[in-house]
């Protein structure tokens, strides 16, 4: 298994990717989620999508351009879906 290099002398950041399908992509995971949450009996839910979120743990000197680089290149398909980062 992949053990990541530590370096205790580094500042590290943790960056949050937020993927989630384009709003004009059907998501056939949310229709479902969003049925089976109307099952429940929980009325008035609206759209829901599905998505994923990655932590990442990178140098507090990463430039935001190589955080949007990782995100559009292999984190998500651009094609259908659009991310959002946050860092922390």
């Amino acid at each position: 298994m992949f053990e990541p290099i530590r370096n205790e002398n580094l500042r590290a950041m943790k960056v949050l990717v937020t993927v989630l399908p384009k709003p004009s992509v059907l998501d056939p995971q949310g229709a479902a989620a969003a049925e089976a949450i109307r099952h429940l009996g929980l009325t008035g839910v609206g759209r829901v999508r599905i998505g994923k979120v990655i932590e990442l743990e990178l140098p507090d000197s990463t430039p935001d351009s190589e955080i949007h680089r990782i995100s559009a290149d292999l984190l998500s398909n651009p094609v259908i879906e659009d991310y959002s980062i946050s860092k922390s």
